[in-house]
């Protein structure tokens, strides 16, 4: 016999007048990154950015706006939403979130595997449809969630404060403090001499007047992370982030022992069934789900439901696009603690600063706060998707 989730899941829910799922469309879309916005970190240096956007149309005509990660694989995840997914929830009631997720569990996940995949394709379709509600109810996201407006605390990352000169690295630095940040993450997985001092060059600067965090990029192994942890907690680190592959449970567990620095994971696992993992281990203790990678906002608040048990704190990573953005400020403000919002300061980002409206700002207190518009809050101009093709080939060299 299946499970109750499973059959409920597989029976399409009756849709309310008008708010039938009509239409579910996703783009791949990439920009060049020019030679001066380049820069250098654990994955290789940067050639152009991908992203895939969905926009999910019910019959009356709401629209609702979601990210899926690129994975790099942007034209595959697209093709899977538009000519996989998309056939499976037709018709389905948009209001209905859950029923949409559990049948695309049911029908592909609980089947063939918990693939990255499918979990990051269905994550962009979970978010459309969050933001559908919000804009059927007039409620901004974080209040569907639960949640009140409220000042989240910022770091400056996403790609990247990088690798460079330590004195040029400074120089970024300080810009990001005086636009009012008061933490800042930089990118490790260079040699362990050269990581510490462009982490040592940031210390002495700002003193402790800022959090340093940092981000390896899976690129350790056993014998650097045994170097570096002991340097890192004498620099007042504030986490080690993916020092090695999600699926390496081994090294995390022996590396446990080389250092006091916390160590942060979560971008690269996927929906709480690998999560659940992570917090019995009792190795990663800082958890950063992405919205737009492990099953989408519904996913993300039974994992942040799994860390509140144990007391574990979550600060999300950020995708590509402003609407994974401006979507996880608000799960930010619905959930326990008070997570970190990684905020994307790269330069040239034109799916922050072209593909939608503006989806945060820093204030002068070093916080930012979720829109109070319906829904997400961001407004999508489709003409920039069609300007804005698929690059095919590798984003990184």
């Amino acid at each position: 016999m299946p499970s109750s989730s499973v059959s409920n899941a597989a029976a399409a829910t009756p849709a309310a007048s008008g708010c039938a799922i009509a239409e579910i469309q996703a783009w791949a879309t990439s920009f060049p990154v020019p030679a001066e916005h380049s820069v250098r970190l654990g994955v290789g240096r940067t050639l152009k950015r991908d992203a895939v956007v969905v926009k999910v149309t019910t019959e009356d005509g709401l629209v609702g706006w979601g990210e899926s990660h690129h994975g790099r694989a942007h034209s595959s995840i697209a093709h899977f939403i538009t000519h996989a997914l998309r056939t499976m929830v037709l018709g389905m009631d948009a209001t209905d979130v859950h029923g949409v997720w559990q049948r695309i569990y049911a029908r592909q996940l609980a089947s063939h595997g918990i693939g990255a995949g499918c979990a990051i394709a269905m994550s962009g379709i979970d978010m459309a449809l969050w933001d559908i509600r919000g804009k059927a109810t007039g409620w901004p996201l974080y209040r569907l969630l639960g949640g009140a407006s409220k000042p989240i605390p910022a770091y400056a990352g996403g790609v990247a404060l990088g690798w460079q000169d330590p004195s040029a690295l400074v120089d970024e630095a300080s810009a990001h403090v005086q636009a009012g940040y008061k933490a800042v993450k930089l990118r490790l997985g260079d040699t362990v001499e050269r990581d510490v001092a462009r982490v040592a060059a940031v210390r002495k600067a700002f003193g402790e007047g800022i959090e340093i965090l940092t981000d390896v990029n899976a690129a350790y192994t056993l014998a650097d992370a045994r170097r570096a942890m002991p340097q890192l907690d004498a620099l007042n680190v504030g986490w080690l982030e993916e020092p090695f592959p999600a699926h390496d449970y081994r090294s995390y567990e022996l590396a446990r022992a080389y250092g006091r620095v916390p160590f942060a994971a979560g971008e690269n696992h996927y929906t709480r069934f690998e999560f659940n993992r992570l917090v019995d281990d009792r190795v990663v203790s800082i958890l950063q789900p992405d919205l737009s990678k492990t099953g989408g906002i519904s996913e993300t608040m039974r994992i942040a439901a799994l860390a509140s048990a144990y007391r574990l704190p979550i600060h999300p990573h950020s995708s590509m696009t402003g609407i994974n953005m401006a979507a996880t400020l608000h799960v930010l403000a619905a959930i326990e603690g008070n997570g970190y919002f990684e905020a994307d300061v790269s330069r040239g980002n034109l799916f922050r600063d072209a593909l939608v409206t503006t989806p945060f700002a820093i204030g002068a207190d070093g916080c930012v706060r979720p829109s109070d518009a319906p829904g997400i809050g961001v407004e999508v101009d489709e003409a920039f998707l069609d300007a804005h093709p698929a690059i095919e080939g590798p984003a990184y060299a």
